[in-house]
């Protein structure tokens, strides 16, 4: 204030065209906000507009990404026996989404649509051959830094990136996350069941004898070789409490992947939450994401910035689950059928909430269909920032379903469920539909050397995808195997290449990483 006053005893005049240019930047900026928002497809909504009118800057946005969290086994989705009074609030303050989905049932190529909104199969990364579905330590592939992250959109308009917790798309330096929009990275580079013991048991498979101790990295260097896997939880809130508090003031985009409940037969927890859940190891690693979820909410509303910030909660994929339907040893995807690792519902969709004080509607819930894909596309619209015209991107802006407009639709038509390179089931609107298949690695509902005939669900009134009708239902199968032809023919089948997929990143002579 000083300055400005020196400067205007000097020369009112010369302050007053400051004065005036900087009113017509701002006057600009929210103006190409709002064509951006016309663009996208909120037309002359005004509500919409009025709403985004009334921020008082552009919002930040956290992103929590559980591992393997099964859709029931958090108490706003159902769960009977795992405590999760902070979600329970932030469902009661948020907006619960009941057909959100992810693009695999799997981390790596989950995790690379959340980056670049696009299907895994677009960017190269559901696939390769040395590692297959997942990445694992040393391996020659990652994602392509060619690729535009959502960490690099949102960098582009002065967002503070950081990325807290398990990456997965790439060990090697050009794939991790510093070389990907982010300016802050601490976590592990991949799952934190590739230990060294993993490497050493399986041996020359995924070059395993040479996998390093589990390394937790800060941006590029190794800061601890060996983690004790109970307190990554707790770490890992540690660390994103403090980048909350040290970006208080300016625009920033969080990206929480936690590692936990994760893929082990029993998942960590801290001594505090070891033995208390009903669950299990399984309740207790659930029941300390929980806690997590509450300390990033109590700061932010410490900091006077929880109106300001979208924190979204969800997961990779579904949870695995075990032999035993009732059982919650590994989570459940109660009322889904299914589990992890397939293209079942269970496995795709995923507990989800949005949480935007002040703006979502409180208490309220979304049944229309949106994905991880559609982040990229309106967090750019509400930062002003631009979505790359360069290449296919296909997440959509769901401001509109986010912010509960009246007569709200889901902008997907279709959605395509891939099991690694292979189409096996498609949906539009209600209904999902399994192409009938002669091969397959892994399917849900057909067995090997049996004839399979399509099948068709309606997965708004038939939960759990038991009542096949696609005897029923004949046009609406020729409908949806018209549009998997489309899909193919796009994003490839089966060792069939597609039209629009790109190239995953590919190095020569990868090292493990290790501690220096």
């Amino acid at each position: 204030m000083e300055i400005f006053s020196n400067l205007f005893q000097r020369s009112k005049g010369y302050c007053l065209s400051i004065y005036l240019a900087c009113f017509f930047l701002l006057f600009m900026s929210y103006a190409q906000l709002n064509a951006k928002v016309l663009k996208a497809g909120v037309g002359d909504n005004h509500k919409v507009l009025e709403q985004i009118d009334t921020l008082k800057k552009t919002p930040n946005f956290i992103i929590i990404f559980c591992d393997n969290l099964g859709y029931g086994d958090i108490e706003p989705f159902g769960s009977k026996v795992i405590r999760t009074p902070e979600l329970n609030r932030m469902a009661k303050e948020g907006r619960k989404f009941t057909h959100f989905l992810v693009t695999a049932g799997v981390c790596t190529p989950s995790r690379a649509s959340i980056m670049t909104g696009c299907y895994s199969q677009r960017v190269g990364m559901h696939v390769n051959p040395r590692d297959g579905l997942v990445l694992r330590p040393i391996s020659p592939y990652g994602l392509n830094p060619e690729e535009v992250t959502i960490a690099e959109v949102l960098k582009s308009v002065g967002y503070k990136t950081g990325l807290i917790g398990k990456w997965h798309l790439g060990d090697q330096p050009e794939f991790l996350p510093n070389n990907q929009g982010f300016d802050y990275f601490y976590g592990i580079p991949y799952s934190d069941d590739m230990t060294q013991e993993v490497g050493q048991r399986i041996g020359t498979k995924f070059n395993g004898s040479n996998w390093p101790p589990l390394p937790v990295m800060e941006n590029s260097k190794v800061v601890q070789a060996g983690v004790d896997r109970n307190l990554l939880t707790k770490d890992y809130t540690e660390k994103a409490l403090e980048f909350i508090d040290q970006n208080q003031n300016t625009p920033f985009f969080l990206y929480l992947p936690q590692a936990m409940p994760g893929s082990t037969t029993k998942p960590f927890a801290s001594e505090a939450f070891k033995g208390k859940s009903k669950g299990g190891p399984w309740g207790d690693s659930v029941e300390e994401l929980d806690w997590s979820v509450g300390q990033i909410m109590n700061k932010l509303e410490q900091l006077g910035i929880d109106e300001n910030t979208i924190v979204v909660f969800t997961s990779d994929n579904g949870a695995p689950m075990t032999d035993d339907p009732e059982s919650t040893v590994r989570g459940t995807n109660f009322p889904l059928s299914g589990r992890g690792y397939t293209t079942a519902e269970g496995a795709f969709r995923v507990p989800t909430i949005f949480w935007w004080p002040g703006t979502v509607p409180a208490g309220s819930v979304s049944e229309e269909m949106a994905t991880t894909m559609d982040f990229l596309p309106t967090f750019a619209l509400l930062s002003g920032a631009k979505v790359p015209q360069d290449r296919i991107i296909d997440g959509k802006n769901i401001l509109p379903l986010i912010l509960g407009e009246k007569d709200a639709k889901t902008p997907h038509d279709v959605f395509y469920y891939y099991y690694m390179d292979q189409l096996q089931a498609i949906r539009s609107g209600q209904w999902k539909l399994f192409l009938p298949l002669k091969e397959f690695k892994v399917h849900p509902y057909f067995k090997e050397g049996e004839e399979n005939q399509p099948l068709l669900f309606n997965v708004v009134n038939d939960v759990t995808s038991s009542h096949n009708l696609a005897a029923e239902k004949p046009e609406i199968v020729k409908s949806l195997t018209e549009l998997a032809a489309i899909a193919k023919n796009d994003l490839g089948n089966s060792g069939q290449p597609g039209l629009n997929q790109r190239s995953p990143g590919k190095m020569d002579h990868p090292v493990p990483v290790l501690m220096k």
